[in-house]
């Protein structure tokens, strides 16, 4: 059953919104990042132990190392459907 243009353009709208929404998340998993390993710092600094501390700065990297794959993989499907919604028009000659 083929898809028509109109779910393509939906699909493709859908897709970009989600790319939109994963460019908000990493950004945000960034600054996550960054106040922990403060705390981090924090925690060194007045001598107390900061292993959890910085276990979970490890496992935030690990989680934002996803989430930039998949989107990566957003944005291979959003390349594809545009090349179904929006073709580039071949030239003759």
């Amino acid at each position: 059953m083929a898809v028509s243009l109109a779910e393509r353009t939906q699909q493709l709208h859908d897709e970009r919104r989600l790319l939109e929404k994963a460019d908000l998340d990493i950004e945000e998993g960034w600054q996550r990042i960054r106040r922990q390993e403060d705390r981090v710092q924090e925690l060194q600094a007045g001598g107390h132990d900061s292993r959890q501390a910085e276990r979970l700065v490890e496992l935030l990297k690990q989680t934002l190392t996803e989430w930039e794959r998949h989107r990566t993989l957003i944005i291979q499907r959003v390349n594809y459907l545009e090349q179904e919604v929006e073709p580039v028009p071949r030239t003759t000659g």
